[in-house]
């Protein structure tokens, strides 16, 4: 299976490449990214590849002529980039966030039209998928609930795509209800977090984590918690050679990794 990544030079981009390179079934066809242009991906990533780094990412698809793509961008050119894939008949690994429900809409009619997949997907680590398969189990008995996720100082979006994924499978089961003390104030706003349909959601960024989250359950005499943590990028990596290999031969766009499990 031929491979292209989009922000091949970034942190989890270079870290796909690396993986690539591990797997019998699968090569790196093309690395696109906006820096380093004209430099070879091997020097970046640390791997002996020598396909050099292209910001023309429909001559790399034309020439390449990949089996899927993996987008790992930011939410300023995931759209775009994705819809350029899919308009040259590429399926779409989507892993960066920000598209917007006119835009879903929009990729999803692409790749319908075009008979291949797309997929978008907020988190790729198996165990953040089970937290919060477990946690949409738990709420159906916890109406009382607050989520904190932890990333790097470098993340751009706040809260982050597997929290908001979290919350609103969270919404599905859960008895809309208003927590906390009515009488509650806020001495300095946004003390308590975000606020979706009645609970919080807090986001911590700081140097050393990765990408961590925690679900906390409360109702009287006990506390619940799932909790899941990402110490690296390798972590991620199951998931996207997963969702490269079951992404061909499924049509229109998926949301959420666990779609393809």
């Amino acid at each position: 299976m031929k491979v292209c990544v989009c922000g091949a030079c970034g942190k989890m981009g270079s870290e796909v490449v690396r993986t690539l390179k591990k797997e019998n079934d699968m090569v790196l066809a093309g690395a696109v990214d906006a820096f380093h242009v004209g430099e070879s991906i091997g020097d970046i990533a640390g791997t002996d590849d020598a396909i050099v780094v292209s910001d023309n990412l429909k001559k790399v698809l034309e020439e390449s002529k990949p089996d899927v793509m993996v987008e790992l961008t930011s939410p300023k050119s995931v759209y775009n980039n994705a819809k350029t894939a899919l308009e040259c008949g590429v399926p779409v690994v989507i892993g960066a966030t920000g598209l917007t429900t006119e835009q879903v809409a929009t990729l999803g009619k692409i790749a319908a039209e075009k008979g291949i997949g797309v997929l978008w997907a907020t988190n790729f680590a198996i165990g953040a998928i089970l937290m919060m398969e477990f946690a949409a189990k738990a709420a159906k008995y916890f109406k009382n609930v607050e989520i904190i996720e932890y990333h790097h100082d470098n993340k751009l979006d706040a809260p982050s795509g597997t929290s908001l994924t979290t919350a609103g499978l969270i919404e599905k089961v859960r008895e809309s209800h208003k927590q906390g003390n009515p009488e509650e104030k806020e001495l300095i706003p946004g003390a308590r977090g975000a606020e979706v349909d009645g609970f919080r959601i807090h986001s911590v960024r700081l140097p050393g984590f990765i990408a961590h989250q925690e679900v906390i359950f409360g109702d009287i005499g006990q506390v619940l918690t799932i909790r899941h943590d990402s110490m690296s990028r390798e972590s991620f990596m199951p998931g996207v050679m997963m969702a490269c290999r079951n992404l061909i031969g499924k049509k229109g766009f998926i949301e959420g990794l666990d779609k393809l499990i």
